[in-house]
Formats: structure tokens, C-alpha cells, sequence
């Protein structure tokens, strides 16, 4: 499904766009910050638009999901340039790998109805796989979680997985029968697998007693009002159908676009067969993005807000490289597969959960930032045409516009009971004044922590302490205050005892 592993995901849309280098739109500048979502779409509008044309993609749709709510969306281009049926928000399109999405949410779901255990060896759902031959007498056998997680030590395999996407079931029972040929043993490193994707649909079907397809329509995507969702192409309303190509030079040296053939549903399609449109997938967007924060309010969704948070716990193997350099100032992020998303950390948006889908005719992504609430998603019609560029220019832009910011951490009863403990620590004059707990006095003694503090408050004079304290989570949190002569920065941080007790007071004179 186009090469997505870590490194390639957020430069994908500049490696596969065509000759023209990607323009780049400038940044909203801050005098003229929008207050909505809408007022910035001719900027959204223009990345997108910019990209489609330099990557000569015939049509596109996007959309930004915000705090539960549809947006923005806009069609671009055309359905199928043989009838100039423009892109609209019910044009359906094939998403490819991020169809992996609902696959891994089907395990999990299944794994919380106590139906298969994800440390659990696959071949005991699996049964084909029990004879398999590893490629080390001290390789472990394969888990659910491995599948999950890209780390079976099977060959990434976007070249042949692209095209097995009709395999029949019987076809793949005799391929899992057969056995694998494997790249290095299970768990040494995170390598791209459908074959890995397509087995956990095999484990859907057999744990849940009915087809993958089957479950994940009446267990997630019906639930969730995806009436135009699923896995059967021909099924689908075809009026509405973005129709897939790719851009070809041929004999004579002339380019153009050339239709690429549908694939039905098949046994691989667990791996990437699902087709949707923009006004049903923003239903499944903002679905994941409810997940976040973690609270006490009602759970009423189709899979269990803690359960969703876990597609964001990426395996053990973490890759760096520098993002395209379309997206600003350089940045070096970090990547690593959760559980059907890749988890990156941008140096502009923080943890960003996000896929690419690449496939014969169609291209997609879908980005989301779960602290925010904020998630943008485009499909297209061109052979591995997948928009990362755009998807990623506009998530960058609605950061920088202050429509995309993470969602403040409430201050805990906890926390609060920190900050006057620290409030009354300064008025005093003495840290011991405060809960300590025993390694404060160990790492600095009291009488210098006094004397450092009699020094500070006769530089600065007179605090207000009105500032709030800003919470890192419920035990800690930082707080600047303005006083006569100076400013002073602090930061507090609770032991993990039920009693208040400080681990970190911390008083510094600010700049």
C-alpha cells in the first residue's frame, strides 16, 4: 500500500508528486489570525489545490474535524475525467492502508470482550500458521501484538501486498498453510506488512465467527452512522464513485491518465479495502478523536474511549529523520507504529497519530492531533497519490492560527493543594514551611534552599502570586508571577503518595 514506513511519512506527498517542485503558502501571519476553521479555508484550499495540480491528480476531497464537528471539507477536480463529475463530499474513495485502522480497532475490540489475547501466539486463531518453520530455532512465535505492531519479521511487501487485494480466502489459507519466507525473526524490528494486516483480518473472522468485513460494518462503521462505508466496491453507489488512475507516459512520450482497474474485496482486504467518502469518514475521525481526554463521563461508543487511546502506543522501535522541508523549519521527529497509526512527534504539533493509504488509483492520509481535537484527512484519485503535504501544511497552519491548540489540562484538587503549599512556602520564607517529601532535603540541604530563596525574594521585592499555575498533568505543573522588581518562575511536582507531599519546589528568577 505505498511504501509507509516511519520514515517516509510525512515527506511522502513531495516524493511522489510529479516534476514540479510543491509550492509552499505562506503562513497566516499573526495580526491577521482567523478565529474559525472556516475563515482560513482559501489557505487550506490552496495547499491542497497547489498540491493536486503539481502531483496531476485528477480529484481530491478534504476535511478538518474539530472537537467533534465537521468543519471545513471541500471537493477538488473531478470524479473521472472521462465525465467531468466533479469531486463532492459524497464521492467515495478508496483509502487503502488506512483501512488498517479499522482492522487493529476490531482486534482490540474483540480483545476486550475477552475473545483473543494479544500476547497470545497468532497460530491459536490462526491455526494454518502452527506449522510454520521460523527462521530460528530461538525465534519466538508470533503474537497478535507483533501483527499488530509491524514486527512479525515479515518482508515489508507494498509491491506484491498492493496487488493481493482480491485474493480469494481459500487462496490465502493455502498461502498461510504454506508457510512464509522470513525477512530476520519476530521482534527485532518494525517492518511494513500487509500480509501481517490481512492475517489479523483472518483472526477477526475466525474469533468473531463471521467475515472481517462483516464485523467491523456491523460492530463499528454502522454504528457510527458510516452509511456509505465498506468493503465492497460494486455494492457501492457507483454514480458516486471517485473512479482510480494512474499518470502514465506512454509510447510516444506523451503523458496522461490512464484508469486503473478495480479490485474486489478480497481476503486481503483487512489490509486496505476499505472505500468511503468525506461526509462518513469524518464520522469515524471524530469518533477516535473523542477518546481524548481520558474523564468519567458516560462511554457510549462502539469501542471503549481507554481502548481507542491505545492505537497511539507505539512498539519499541523508534525511527528520527528530518521532516519535508516544505513544512517550515527543520525539524528532526520521531516515529514509531502503534496499533493501525504511526505515532510521530513533530517539533510543531506534538504527538501526531496519522496514516498514508497508497493503492492502485487512490492516495490518502489522515492526521490527527488527540490533545487537540483537531484531525485532517484527504483522499484522491491517483495511483499512490497520497496528500501528506497538504494534510500536513494544514495542520501546521491551524496550529500557528491558534485553532488547533492542545486542550488545557484542568487543575487538579491535588495540584491546586501544591500550589498554595508552594504560595505559602515563599510567603514564609522557608521550603520546610511546605509537605516535603525526604529526598528534598537529600538532594539540596535546607539552609542553602533557605538562603537561595531569602536572595531571590530580596531581588525581586513583592509578588502578586495571581497568576494560575499551569498543569503538565495532575501532579505537576509550572507558574511565573510578576513582582516589583523582577519575575520569578516555579515549578511543583508531587511525590506519588496520597498524601501531598513535594518531590520538586522549585523557585528561579525569570527572564
Amino acid at each position: 500500500m505505498i511504501r509507509k514506513t516511519a520514515a517516509a511519512l510525512i515527506v511522502l506527498a513531495v516524493a511522489t508528486a510529479a516534476a514540479a517542485p510543491p509550492q509552499v503558502v505562506a503562513p497566516v501571519p499573526a495580526a491577521e489570525t482567523p478565529q474559525t476553521v472556516e475563515a482560513m479555508a482559501p489557505q487550506l484550499t490552496a495547499y491542497f489545490d497547489t498540491w493536486m495540480k503539481d502531483a496531476h491528480v485528477p480529484g481530491l476531497v478534504f476535511g478538518v474535524v474539530k472537537d467533534g464537528r465537521l468543519v471545513l471539507v471541500r471537493g477538488l477536480g473531478v470524479q473521472d475525467p472521462a465525465t467531468g463529475a466533479p469531486v463532492t463530499a459524497d464521492s467515495s474513495f478508496r483509502i487503502a492502508s488506512m483501512s488498517k485502522a479499522f482492522t487493529a480497532l476490531a482486534i482490540l475490540k474483540l480483545r476486550d470482550a475477552g475473545k483473543l489475547s494479544l500476547d497470545a501466539p497468532a497460530e491459536r486463531y490462526v491455526p494454518e500458521m502452527a506449522n510454520w518453520r521460523y527462521p530460528t530455532r530461538d525465534s519466538p512465535r508470533i503474537t497478535v501484538a507483533d501483527l499488530l505492531h509491524h514486527v512479525a519479521g515479515f518482508v515489508e511487501d507494498n509491491p506484491w501486498g498492493d496487488r493481493q487485494q482480491p485474493l480469494p480466502e481459500a487462496d490465502f489459507t493455502a498461502l498461510l498453510k504454506a508457510g512464509v519466507a522470513f525477512a530476520r525473526a519476530p521482534e527485532l524490528k518494525m517492518e511494513y506488512s500487509n500480509l501481517g494486516y490481512a492475517t489479523l483480518g483472518r483472526i477477526v473472522s475466525n474469533v468473531s465467527g463471521m467475515p472481517y468485513e462483516r464485523y467491523i460494518r456491523r460492530e463499528i462503521m454502522a454504528p457510527l452512522g458510516m452509511k456509505s462505508t465498506g468493503y465492497d466496491v460494486a455494492g457501492l453507489p457507483q454514480g458516486k464513485r471517485a473512479l482510480g488512475y494512474r499518470w502514465r507516459e506512454d509510447a510516444a512520450g506523451k503523458w496522461g491518465w490512464v484508469r486503473e482497474p478495480d479490485m474486489a474485496d478480497g481476503a486481503f482486504g483487512a489490509m486496505g479495502g476499505v472505500q468511503t467518502s468525506a461526509n462518513d469518514y469524518w464520522r469515524w475521525v471524530a469518533f477516535l478523536l473523542s477518546a481524548w481526554p481520558a474523564r468519567d463521563d458516560a462511554d457510549n461508543g462502539p469501542i471503549k474511549r481507554g481502548t481507542v487511546r491505545q492505537i497511539v502506543e507505539g512498539a519499541n522501535f523508534v525511527e528520527t529523520s528530518e521532516r519535508a522541508a516544505a513544512l517550515g523549519a527543520p525539524c528532526r521527529q520521531s516515529r514509531a507504529y502503534g496499533k493501525g497509526w504511526f505515532v510521530v512527534s513533530d517539533c510543531d504539533l506534538g504527538r501526531v497519530a496519522t496514516h498514508t493509504g497508497g493503492y492502485p488509483g487512490y492516495g490518502s492520509v489522515v492526521a490527527l492531533l488527540p490533545e487537540a481535537g483537531v484531525g485532517v484527512f484527504a483522499f484522491a484519485n491517483r495511483t499512490y497519490g497520497a496528500p501528506s503535504l497538504p494534510a500536513f501544511q494544514a495542520l501546521i497552519a491551524l496550529r500557528a492560527a491558534g485553532l488547533a491548540a492542545d486542550r488545557p489540562i484542568p487543575v487538579s484538587p491535588g495540584l491546586a493543594d501544591a500550589y498554595r503549599a508552594a504560595k505559602a512556602s515563599w510567603q514564609s520564607g522557608d521550603p520546610a514551611s511546605a509537605p516535603l517529601a525526604m529526598n528534598v532535603p537529600l538532594d539540596r540541604d535546607l539552609a542553602r534552599r533557605r538562603a537561595d530563596l531569602a536572595a531571590l525574594k530580596a531581588k525581586v521585592g513583592g509578588c502578586a502570586m495571581s497568576e494560575p499555575i499551569v498543569p503538565t498533568s495532575a501532579m505537576e505543573g509550572t507558574f511565573a508571577w510578576n513582582c516589583a522588581t523582577g519575575k520569578v518562575a516555579g515549578r511543583v511536582q508531587r511525590a506519588p503518595t496520597p498524601a501531598l507531599s513535594l518531590q520538586v519546589l522549585d523557585f528561579k528568577p525569570a527572564p
